[in-house]
């Protein structure tokens, strides 16, 4: 039951996890956006928050105490590395203007998630202290 409480918490988590890391790579991108040779990096774990979001992921059952404990693998975000692109003649791949675009979208969403995190914090504020 405890479990279930918290559910939207651990989902939210997830998530900001995720977007901080994208953060990351996005920083990481701009940085180098003059360095020879570099190739951008992105981070995915849009489809799989959503899913999550919407119920859609599939929940396990724990049937023996020798059995591994079911965590939510599919929340986790994947950093991939586009080796395939170069968009100038010194071998980078960094586009500044999709990065920067892509920045402002995941700020967006990060703030968007702290908002959303806090209001489950406050309904359960409102639960322990009975509505008050």
């Amino acid at each position: 039951m405890i479990n279930k409480l918290f559910s939207n918490v651990d989902v939210l988590k997830a998530g900001l996890d995720a977007s901080w890391l994208k953060n990351q790579v996005i920083a990481n991108n701009i940085a180098n956006v003059d360095t020879p040779n570099f190739k951008s990096s992105s981070v995915s774990f849009e489809a799989a928050f959503k899913r999550a979001l919407q119920g859609d992921d599939f929940t396990a059952k724990k049937t023996r105490e020798g059995h591994i404990d079911f965590e939510r693998a599919d929340m986790r975000a994947t950093v991939t590395t586009d080796m395939n692109t170069t968009y100038r003649m010194d071998g980078n791949n960094v586009n500044i203007d999709a990065e920067s675009a892509e920045l402002a979208k995941n700020q967006i969403f990060y703030n968007t998630l702290v908002q959303q995190l806090s209001s489950e914090f406050r309904k359960l504020n409102m639960a322990i202290n009975g509505g008050k």
